[in-house]
C-alpha cells in the first residue's frame, strides 16, 4: 500500500542536531552528526549494528550526554536543560521499544493506565477508561483490554506497546526496530499502524530499522549512518541509487536473495 502524503512543516524542526560527537573508551561512535526532524515527518534512520543509532536515540532523550555538538528538542537546548524540564519533555515523546517493554504481571488495561496515572495525577476513573479505550481502538485491539501480555502474539504486543506510548498524546515518536521478529503479514500491519499514528496523532517520528520494506512503507525521508555521520539523506530512491559499497548491501540483503 502506497504511503499517503504527509503534512510536513519543513520550517519547523522538532529535533535539530548539529556537530554531534560521542566516543566510548577512545572509540568514536558519532563523528559530527547533523540531523533535523521536521514537524509531521517520519524519518527512517538506517545503519549497521554498532554504528551509533541507539547512542543517538539515547542522546536525543537525554539518557547520555554528547562529547560535543548541540541537540535541540521541541525548542529546548538539551545541554542547558533542568531535570524538571527534561522530565516534562519526556512526557511529550513516545518510545516504542523493540521488545514492547510491557509489564508481564499487568493486564493490558493496567499496562496502558500506568504511564497515564503516573504523569497525570488528577484524572477521574472515567477519563482514564476513555483514554485506554481510545488508544486500544487506535491500534485495533479493543478486545485485548483484560488480557495478559503472555496471551498476546508478537504483533499484538507491539501494538499494545505503541498504544501505551500514545496514551500521553506524544508529539514525537521514537520507534526501535518496529518490525523485528514479526512475520511478513504482521510487518505490513505494523507499517500501516505507524502511518496511521502519524496521520491521526500528527506525530513526528524517528524510525530505526534494518527492514527496508518498513523503511520504504513508512519513511518520508531516509538517513543512513555511515562512519559516524549521516552521509546520505533523502527519499528511498535518492539514498539507494548508488554504487557505494557501504550502502548497496542494505538494499541487496533486503531485496536480492
Amino acid at each position: 500500500m502506497k504511503k499517503a502524503k504527509a503534512a510536513i512543516d519543513y520550517k519547523n524542526a522538532v529535533i535539530s542536531i548539529k556537530g554531534l560527537t560521542k566516543s566510548f573508551d577512545g572509540n568514536a561512535v558519532l563523528r559530527g552528526v547533523d540531523l533535523e526532524l521536521y514537524q509531521g515527518e517520519n524519518l527512517v534512520v538506517l545503519g549497521r549494528s554498532g554504528t551509533g543509532k541507539s547512542v543517538l536515540i539515547k542522546i536525543i532523550s537525554g539518557l547520555i550526554k554528547p562529547d560535543e555538538g548541540t541537540v535541540s528538542l521541541l525548542g529546548k537546548d538539551m545541554k542547558n536543560i533542568t531535570d524538571k524540564e527534561l522530565n516534562e519533555i519526556r512526557t511529550r515523546i513516545g518510545f516504542s521499544f523493540q521488545n514492547s517493554a510491557l509489564y508481564d504481571s499487568m493486564t493490558v488495561r493496567k499496562n496502558l493506565e500506568f504511564p497515564l496515572v503516573r504523569n497525570k495525577k488528577n484524572l477521574s476513573r472515567a477519563e482514564i477508561d476513555k483514554a485506554v479505550e481510545t488508544v486500544l481502538e487506535a491500534v485495533g485491539l479493543e478486545q485485548a483490554i483484560n488480557q495478559m501480555p503472555a496471551e498476546l502474539s508478537g504483533g499484538q504486543r507491539k501494538r499494545i506497546g505503541i498504544a501505551r506510548t500514545l496514551i500521553l498524546n506524544p508529539e514525537i515518536m521514537l520507534y526501535d526496530e518496529p518490525t523485528a521478529g514479526l512475520d511478513p503479514i504482521t510487518c505490513i500491519e505494523i507499517n500501516s499502524l505507524i502511518n496511521e499514528v502519524q496521520q491521526r496523532y500528527k506525530t513526528s517520528s524517528i524510525i530505526i530499522t534494518h527492514d527496508l520494506t518498513c523503511a520504504k512503507a513508512t519513511g518520508d525521508r531516509m538517513a543512513i549512518l555511515l562512519s559516524g555521520k549521516f552521509e546520505r539523506q533523502g527519499s528511498f530512491d535518492e539514498v539507494f541509487n548508488t554504487d557505494d559499497d557501504r550502502v548497496k548491501p542494505f538494499f541487496d540483503y533486503n531485496f536480492i536473495k
